[in-house]
């Protein structure tokens, strides 16, 4: 799946860029517990996302101390 150039300035991250979780959101549901970014990743609260290309990555919420 390929996702439009962002148009926001600066242009937001791509969805294969290290820091892509800092994209605006583009639609929220948080009564869902998701949120789908300018660069086409959806963001879970869990922080667990779904890239484009239909890779998963696994929650990666920090450790509690």
């Amino acid at each position: 799946m390929t996702v439009s150039p962002c148009a926001h300035q600066p242009p937001c991250p791509r969805a294969d860029d290290r820091d892509r979780e800092a994209a605006r959101s583009v639609a929220a549901h948080p009564e869902q517990g998701w949120s789908l970014l300018c660069n086409g990743i959806v963001v879970f609260e869990d922080t667990g996302e779904l890239l484009p290309d239909g890779q998963v990555i696994a929650p990666h919420r920090p450790a509690v101390a």
